[in-house]
């Protein structure tokens, strides 16, 4: 066990150390300065990857079930060319990564890729998901993408374009969702995920998907974030999310249309215009999920 204390302040530095005293197989690295989410996450590889066999990673909000590590071993074990291997997990009450027909334990990892860019079949994603063999990560560090947060997505679909991807259809890991999780909060508060469909398939849809396939997605996808901001322009959204979504953009070379924009814009309020009842149910959910704040 390698803990990475990534400059913590509420004591569980000593308690890691004070198990770490006890059992020589504990190792505690102590970060000297703070580290983003994706450069820990890449520094805690960099520590591991020539260890052993393979890298098992645990965030510290998230768990994994007893069986876990035997279980996915096992498969890696069985299946020599697999890079990575994952599972069901339970976020919050529901179950995620169960995309894949059972008994299907071993996937060529080129249709891997092609089932979560064609179909929205998503059997891998998230660092506590995943089982990685050591020699995979170790030949392609830093094996996140730097200053992206969903670095975890393309070094997976990076390493299935050479290595094979094994499943266990059991419920192995929990991961913790929530706003105490201040990455995960953030980016729920932007909605990256909208605009890292776009990415993802720019990036690697010409390496996975013939041309006609790439297009139709394209589209799909391209509409699908017009929608969102059509929707974020009538909320009068806060510029920390536009500026988030200018950002990611900009990296891939472009930048929003504003012509395109505005014409998303008046379909979105005229079809509010139009159904009214739809309105005023969506306006009536979100005041439901907003938590009782008592009068001063």
């Amino acid at each position: 066990y390698v803990i990475v204390n990534n400059c913590s302040t509420d004591g569980s530095l000593e308690v890691a150390q004070r198990y770490a005293a006890q059992d020589p197989r504990i190792k505690v690295h102590n970060n000297t300065t703070f580290l983003s989410v994706v450069d820990n996450f890449n520094n805690a590889f960099s520590l591991v990857c020539s260890v052993g066999k393979y890298i098992k990673v645990v965030g510290a909000d998230d768990w994994l079930y007893p069986t876990c590590i035997a279980e996915m071993v096992r498969v890696a074990v069985d299946h020599p060319t697999v890079g990575m291997v994952s599972s069901y997990v339970v976020a919050g009450s529901r179950v995620g990564f169960d995309g894949l027909l059972y008994p299907s334990t071993f996937v060529k990892g080129r249709d891997a890729c092609r089932r979560y860019l064609l179909e929205d079949i998503a059997a891998f994603g998230g660092p506590s998901a995943s089982l990685l063999r050591s020699s995979v990560v170790k030949g392609r560090m830093p094996f996140y993408k730097v200053g992206n947060y969903h670095g975890d997505t393309e070094a997976y679909l990076d390493l299935l374009s050479e290595h094979d991807f094994g499943f266990v259809h059991q419920v192995l890991s929990y991961p913790r969702k929530g706003e105490e999780s201040r990455t995960t909060h953030f980016l729920r508060r932007v909605n990256s995920y909208v605009v890292a469909n776009v990415e993802t398939l720019i990036r690697y849809g010409p390496r996975y998907l013939t041309e006609a396939e790439l297009d139709r997605r394209l589209r799909q996808a391209w509409h699908e974030y017009y929608q969102f901001l059509a929707d974020c322009v009538i909320k009068a959204s806060k510029r920390e999310l536009w500026d988030y979504h200018r950002e990611r953009l900009r990296s891939l070379g472009t930048s929003i249309n504003r012509v395109k924009l505005t014409r998303y814009v008046l379909s979105a309020i005229v079809d509010r215009v139009l159904n009214p009842k739809r309105t005023v149910e969506g306006i009536a959910r979100i005041l439901l999920r907003r938590p009782y704040q008592p009068a001063a």
